[in-house]
Parts: structure tokens; C-alpha cells; sequence
């Protein structure tokens, strides 16, 4: 933050009548990225509010944000379709359960199809 007097950050907090009061936010710690070997992954189709339009969808993905997106990256390039994560999941877009399973598989990791 750039800014030292960030309000819109402060939840919670509306008034302090203490003169040196300084407002801290907590750090959020992420996950250590698992091993591919320990990661089940969970694979299965999902269009529920989207519109009726099909994506894939990854989850049980254990690890930091930077590693998520590099997953996700690779699991794009090789189905040749769009996608994101989110909340530590992936979205693929179209039903491409059977291709992701097999590229999860094949970096290692345990996918299963649901």
C-alpha cells in the first residue's frame, strides 16, 4: 500500500480514540506448495452458474498461488483452451476431463475423474 492512511482496507475498525494508534493488517501465510506425488486432485465437469456454458474444474490443489498459475498455464497451453484459478481452483473452459487427467498423470500427480 502507497498509502499510509489506507481506509478502505481497515475491516472492522471505524474509530480509535487513541492518538498513536496504528492499524495493522494480518499477514496471510500460504500453503507450501505439496509434493506432485501428494496432491489428489479432483477433476469434474461444472456449468452451474455460467451460464450453461461447460468448464472442467480442478480442486484440491495444495500450495501457493505462484505454483497454482503455473499449472493452470500448462494445463491451458496443452488442452488449447482459456481458463483460470481461482480460491485454488482451476477452470478450464469446455469438457476436457479426460486430457487434463491424463497431462495430471503424467506430471505426476493423482488426478481422478468425478
Amino acid at each position: 500500500m502507497s498509502k499510509k492512511n489506507n481506509w478502505k482496507s481497515r475491516e472492522g475498525i471505524v474509530y480509535s480514540t487513541n492518538d498513536n494508534f496504528e492499524y495493522t493488517q494480518e499477514q496471510q501465510q500460504e500453503q507450501a506448495t505439496l509434493q506432485s506425488n501428494k496432491q489428489n486432485l479432483r477433476v469434474m465437469m461444472d456449468n452451474s452458474g455460467r451460464a450453461g456454458k461447460q468448464v472442467t474444474l480442478i480442486t484440491g490443489f495444495i500450495g501457493n498461488l505462484a505454483d497454482l498459475e503455473a499449472l493452470t498455464k500448462l494445463l491451458k497451453t496443452k488442452c488449447g483452451v482459456g481458463g483460470s484459478a481461482k480460491n485454488g481452483e482451476i477452470l478450464i473452459q469446455g469438457d476436457v476431463r479426460e486430457k487434463v487427467v491424463a497431462i495430471l498423470t503424467k506430471e505426476g500427480y493423482k488426478a481422478r475423474k468425478i
